[in-house]
């Protein structure tokens, strides 16, 4: 079936249709649509993207930087706004920009004062336009002329306390000699010392108290830079008097009342207990444990005040599931020598318990089907702000392509449970570890039963990690993960087909037996954002995921030690059962070019290597590479492409034969804002996975370095997202350009697209990365 003529010419019609779709009538009569705005500079330190920031008009967006498709879908419309259809173009499309001259003005004096900010005092910036119909383009061009130089900086500071401090810490200071007069850095070097000072007792220093005065020298461009300190003053008309620093005298919780009066008096009537030097009020009862609030808590009563400290015991409440929001107040008590702060750490319970039901529907490989589940949370098990959940899920799936089966049928059932610790759970770590690590731990149970038409599965799963953050930077360590799979039932045509296959693929029929998995295993994600995934994919970032993980070794030791040699000369079993051995790897990079506030350029490069070895022949099935799907080469229907130019049989139960122990990904996505909550994206895709043993069956599939380029998969195709701020819904549609199964003319389904053979369509939630 492939794509006819009329199809194109159809596209290329409606094309031409809107972007002949005139938005004159919308421009008022003397008035220009503002086509193009350009900034350029004379001074390759002054970017003209950094400018873009001060434009006070742009012109209209276009789709994928090309074409002004939503202006031209405005100007579809009339000029009837009594007419649903009018309505309709006017909210999906965009408004032409008329181009305004008081704006534009604006816009030059605004980036004329950017240039001088940055030390340029005698820039300029001019304005031109260029008329062309109805149209305008609008110019603004730079010219920086030399900057102001930094020949010596200054202190003004009476206060000899504060003035040691900063003399000790002048190291990180911004105000450098020979630097530009930069009044950003300027203002980044207020903020600095502001921050300095308040992680050192100052609770009520602030920007405010810092100010600079600038010499000029006669007939020259460097400059004397003096910053003064200035006293304190609550009031401008109170007596200057010096800065203050406060110490910590009390820290009080406050459980689930507030109050808007700081005196002692308004806790009166409330129960209190005493426990590690902090005072617990509340009502009825505590819903924490004192020692778990002393955990979580960085104030520390005798110390300086500091606000990192703040921020930190914030930072580490809001980990407590159970705590819907908490608050941190200050009271002052000022003495004639010394300055005290009393605390008062405001938190307010949220929801014990939950339960929540979700319906969902699938689509493998064109297989239709339907899951429900049902979960129940419980976020303070113990009063410690655990969080223990066990959900149930049930799934069914219409199997299609089955031939010599009876029963067409896939059913899942499944529970699985987890317990999750708001601590590093290890004995004989201090609480200051455990308060610095900002860790959970957590206890998983899961129990899987998979009943399809070829054989029955069981998946019975425990484990025991670590998760931790630190700033960018998140870490997962699986002290444990212990997997059983057991298979009570394979059909006889089943069996037949792993008898055929163990003359071509001896390895295939190990993927289908009773199997221990004890593996051990480490990820670090990293983005430069320090972000989600919905808030990067507006905003120049990158990301980076590492995962390694090994299975088998220490049972391996243990069974060598005690038997001495494999059963049956082949591999050692424990309980009868055989286990995995292996040592796997993956590595992703995703890097997000943002082009302007509509426009992004996504390049992701992913590359997994596991190595079967010792008492495994081949990798578990559930840890093998598979290729193609929503997030992998996108011209390709999930577990259909590879290993290297495998093309595969039409039998349904090929599926188990696409899979490899390398995998190569190499995506680039061009993103754009289309209109309200809809995105687009143009794509190209490449990849494939590898075997590292040759398969009798596969020997085109085996990873060699002089021919696996030539093997890489090719795809391409367009992509839409519907936005909703908490939840991204995908639809992508990609096409076969290079096919490394086929060779000749088949090899270039880019040239003669197929569009039964060559299309695949993906719906998935979320970016694909």
């Amino acid at each position: 079936m492939k794509i006819p003529p009329r199809f194109y010419i159809g596209l290329c019609a409606m094309l031409l249709f809107l972007s002949g779709c005139s938005v004159s009538k919308f421009i008022p009569e003397g008035h220009y649509l503002l086509d193009n705005v350009k900034v350029e500079s004379d001074n390759k330190e002054i970017k003209s993207s950094q400018m873009t920031a001060y434009l006070r008009q742009t012109p209209n967006a276009k789709w994928f930087s090309l074409v002004k498709l939503p202006m031209y879908i405005y100007g579809a419309a009339g000029k009837d706004s009594t007419k649903w259809m009018n309505r309709f173009l006017y909210r999906i499309g965009d408004a032409p920009r008329i181009y305004d001259p008081e704006l534009a003005e604006e816009t030059r004096l605004q980036i004329e004062q950017a240039v001088r900010n940055m030390g340029y005092m005698s820039g300029q910036v001019s304005m031109h336009t260029q008329t062309k119909g109805k149209k305008i383009k609008v110019y603004y061009q730079i010219h920086s002329g030399d900057p102001y130089l930094i020949s010596r900086v200054a202190y003004d500071i009476s206060d000899y306390r504060i003035h040691d401090y900063l003399m000790a810490d002048s190291a990180r200071s911004y105000l450098k000699e020979g630097a530009r007069l930069d009044i950003n850095q300027l203002d980044q070097e207020r903020d600095r010392i502001t921050q300095f000072l308040q992680n050192r007792g100052y609770y009520r220093f602030n920007k405010d108290f810092i100010t600079y005065q600038v010499d000029t020298m006669r007939n020259s461009r460097n400059v004397d830079l003096i910053m003064q300190l200035h006293p304190y003053r609550r009031k401008k008309e109170d007596a200057p008097s010096p800065h203050r620093q406060y110490y910590l005298r009390n820290v009080d919780f406050v459980f689930d009342v507030d109050f808007a009066d700081l005196a002692s008096e308004s806790l009166q009537g409330i129960d209190s207990i005493r426990s590690g030097g902090m005072t617990f009020y509340f009502k009825d009862k505590m819903f924490l444990r004192p020692q778990v609030i002393g955990d979580n808590n960085h104030l520390r009563t005798g110390q300086l005040y500091r606000v990192r400290d703040v921020q930190n015991t914030y930072s580490a409440l809001g980990r407590l599931n159970i705590l819907k929001y908490s608050n941190i107040r200050f009271r002052e008590d000022l003495r004639a020598d010394s300055a005290y702060l009393d605390a008062y750490v405001m938190l307010t319970r949220n929801k014990n318990k939950s339960l929540s039901f979700e319906i969902e529907g699938t689509n493998s490989a064109g297989d239709l089907g339907a899951a429900a589940s049902v979960a129940y949370t419980h976020r303070n098990l113990f009063k410690g702000s655990e969080t223990f959940t066990i959900k149930v899920r049930g799934a069914y799936e219409a199997v299609t392509g089955l031939e010599g089966y009876a029963n067409s049928n896939y059913m899942e059932y499944g529970v699985e449970t987890s317990l999750n610790f708001p601590e590093f759970m290890f004995p004989f770590l201090s609480a200051d570890f455990r308060r610095r690590s900002r860790a959970t731990s957590e206890v998983t149970v899961k129990y899987n039963w998979q009943i399809r038409p070829e054989f029955e599965r069981t998946v019975a799963s425990a484990g025991w990690s670590y998760h931790w953050s630190k700033r960018r930077a998140t870490h997962r360590f699986d002290v444990l993960d212990l997997n059983y799979i057991y298979m009570p039932y394979r059909s006889e045509t089943f069996r037949e087909y792993l008898d055929l296959m163990d003359e071509r693929n001896p390895l295939l029929r190990y993927s289908y037996e009773d199997l221990f998995i004890v593996r051990m295993g480490y990820t670090y994600t990293y983005n430069s954002s320090g972000a989600t995934s919905l808030k990067t994919s507006r905003r120049n970032s990158y990301s980076i995921r590492f995962n390694i993980e090994e299975s088998g070794n220490l049972l391996y030791l243990f069974s060598k030690a005690i038997n001495g040699k494999p059963k049956n000369g082949e591999n050692y079993q424990m309980a009868n059962i055989g286990f995995a051995q292996y040592v796997k790897t993956d590595f992703d990079y995703a890097k997000n070019f943002m082009i302007d506030d509509r426009n992004a350029l996504v390049f992701h490069v992913g590359v997994g290597v596991a190595v079967p070895y010792g008492n495994s022949k081949s990798l578990p099935f559930e840890k093998l590479y598979f290729s193609g799907g929503a997030n992998s080469v996108r011209g390709w229907s999930v577990r259909s492409l590879g290993p290297g130019g495998y093309r595969g049989d039409s039998n349904s139960l090929d599926y188990v034969n696409h899979t490899g122990d390398i995998k190569l990904d190499l995506n680039l996505e061009y993103r754009t804002h289309l209109f309200w909550k809809l995105n687009g994206a143009a794509f190209i895709d490449a990849g494939n996975v590898w075997t590292i043993r040759n398969r009798e069956l596969q020997p085109e599939g085996l990873f060699k370095f002089n021919r696996f380029y030539k093997q890489l998969a090719v795809a391409y195709g367009l992509g839409l997202r519907f936005d909703l701020d908490f939840l991204i819904i995908r639809f992508d549609g990609g096409m076969k350009a290079v096919n490394p199964m086929y060779t000749g003319r088949d090899r270039y389904p880019i040239v003669s697209p197929d569009f039964k053979r060559d299309f695949a369509f993906h719906f998935a939630v979320g970016y694909p990365f």
